[in-house]
This record gives structure tokens, sequence and C-alpha cells, in this order.
């Protein structure tokens, strides 16, 4: 068992990232949660504290080494200023080099090996734009943080795995236009993500023979070429190589028959084509619990299933349930690889 804690990142001061991770503290005990530290600003935690009528103690530190000692009687924040105060459910541009600077540190954290994994609340991309922000999302800027620290020639390919409970499922495209879906698709790219998804099923989930499905683009499946050629031309040939070289992936499936409960058992992880038909799966099983796990980084990271959700901030309605499931994944990996190093 790791006894490291876990950095969590501030997310968008505006947002409703610090009331779910005041709320995981303050259910520590009843629920097990693992040791975590916020890299935040004090003031704005304290203050949002008072506004939800939280009446929990902080404790400032130094150092992560710091936050196992004092996590049972406080939640441990190391200090991230903020340029302005922050008001919730309002974004403010200068406000995000602290938010940068969150993520900057806690993935040095992790590197080092201060922190055992990273949690990131969720960020507002349009905000960190108009302040000069040049990737395209969250997993982008971390790849590029671990080629830099790492000293890598090519920045590590980051894949968006979601889970739930016993469903795990990874889009082939995320935020493209339905359009787009079939040309974005190629032979290399499903056979890197099946690629990437076995190894972590392996490492991260210690399934020794991990059992992927793949689905169609096309209503079922394309019907052998009657509703679409990406079956045949695409999705068929990268399963067979990688079926060839040992792999054991199934498909391509109609995706309306893969997801009901006893399809689900045939299987451990689930390669989609595009982002809707993995993420309705998810939040349909269980909307409030479902955690983004990013595959392919040479650190553990992982992210509540939602967004900043502006509108909730400051209003005390939001759920934590998606963060406690992104520290207890990230913990549970963690633990994974723990058994996995020589003794």
């Amino acid at each position: 068992m790791s006894r490291r804690p876990i950095a969590v990142t501030m997310g968008e001061p505006a947002g409703v990232g610090g009331e779910i991770s005041l709320k995981a503290w303050t259910v520590r005990n009843r629920q097990s949660i693992p040791v975590f530290f916020l890299i935040d600003d004090p003031q704005r935690i304290e203050t949002l504290a008072q506004r939800l009528g939280l009446k929990l103690p902080l404790q400032t530190i130094t150092h992560p080494a710091e936050a196992s000692a004092v996590f049972n009687d406080a939640l441990p924040i190391l200090p991230q200023a903020l340029a302005e105060r922050s008001v919730p459910g309002v974004i403010n541009t200068q406000n995000a080099s602290a938010v940068i600077g969150s993520i900057t540190r806690a993935v040095d954290f992790v590197i080092s090996g201060e922190a055992c994994a990273l949690v990131t609340n969720p960020i507002q991309k349009s905000a960190l734009y108009d302040a000069g922000f040049e990737y395209p999302g969250h997993t982008e800027f971390l790849a590029h943080l671990c080629k830099e620290k790492l000293g890598l020639k090519e920045a590590p390919t980051p894949v968006m795995m979601l889970a739930v409970d016993d469903l795990r499922t990874v889009p082939a495209t995320i935020h493209i236009p339905l359009s787009e879906v079939a040309g974005a698709l190629s032979v290399d790219l499903v056979k890197n993500l099946l690629t990437i998804m076995a190894e972590a099923l392996k490492n991260d989930f210690a399934i020794s023979n991990p059992r992927i499905a793949v689905t169609g683009l096309n209503p079922h499946a394309g019907e052998d070429g009657a509703l679409g050629s990406e079956e045949n031309e695409v999705i068929k040939p990268a399963i067979e190589a990688l079926r060839a070289s040992g792999l054991n992936v199934t498909g391509p499936h109609p995706a309306d028959t893969l997801f009901h409960p006893r399809a689900r058992a045939e299987y451990d992880g689930v390669l989609a084509m595009y982002h809707d038909q993995a993420l309705i799966p998810i939040k349909t099983v269980d909307f409030d619990r479902g955690v983004n796990i990013t595959l392919g980084l040479p650190i553990i990271r992982t992210s509540p299933d939602h967004g900043t959700a502006l509108d909730l901030a400051g209003t005390g309605k939001a759920s934590p349930a998606s963060f406690i499931e992104a520290l207890y994944t990230a913990h549970f990996i963690t633990n994974i690889h723990a058994q996995r190093q020589p003794t």
C-alpha cells in the first residue's frame, strides 16, 4: 500500500473543484478516502468553505510529505496563490497562471515520487485559451510536461478511458464533429489505441490477458459493407493484425448490443469509435461516479468525469461522487504498480 499522498490540482477557481475536494475530505473516515492534498489558494478554499457552511480545519503545508500526518485532522493545502479573488461561477482569466501552475507543480511532485498520483479538477479551457494557453486540452498539456520533465524524445500519446464499476470505454475519436469521425479513423489509429489499452489493462488493472471488444462505426457494425465500409476497410484489419500478434481483441461489434450486463461480462474494456458511443454507456450505468483515466502517460492521472459546472459553483449542490471515485481509482492503480515493483 502506498503511503504517498495524491496531488489534487486547483482546476478552474470559479468552478466546483474546490467544493468537491472539500466535501471529499469531510467523508474521509466514513468512506476511507485516500490521503490527498490540494495545490490551491488557501484563502480561496477557506472562503469557499465558509460560503458552503462547511466547518472544517485547513492546514497549509510546504511539502507533500506533510500531508499524511495532518490529513485526519485537517485538509492539507500546498499554497498556489491566485492573482485575483475568485468568485464562484465567474471566469477570471487573470487566474489562468495559477491554474497552470497548480497542474505543473502536481506533475513535478508525481514525477519526483513525492506524490503517488495526480487527480485533476476540471479546468475551463476557454479561460486558459484567452490567457494564451497553447494546448488543445488538459491531457495534451500533461503529455507535454511529461516529455519536458522526463527528457523524452517525443511526447507520450495520452488516451482517455472512462470507467465505472465493471465498464471501461475508450473513444477512438473525441471532440470532433460526427461528420468527421469516419475520415479520422485509420488502421494505425485503431491498432495504436488497442495496444495502449491492452498494456494499461495489464499494468494498471492487473488483468493478465485483457479482453477488448471493439465497436463498429455504423449501425449493425456495417452489415458486411451494406451500411458502410469503415468496418471492412479500417476496423477489421486492425483487429486481425492485433489478434495475430496475440492480443485478445474481438469485433467489430454492433454498439447497440454491446453494453447490456450480459455483454459486459464478456470483455474488460471497449474501444468505441466516437465520443458519445463511449460516454453514453458510462453515464447510463452510473451518471455520478464515472472516472476519467488517462492511459499512455508515465504518471498516474485520473479526473472526475464532469466539467467545471459553473452554474453549480458556490451553491453547495455539486456532488463529490465522481471526484471521490477518481481518488479511489488513482489509489488502486498506485497499489497495482507497487505490487509489480521488485522487492
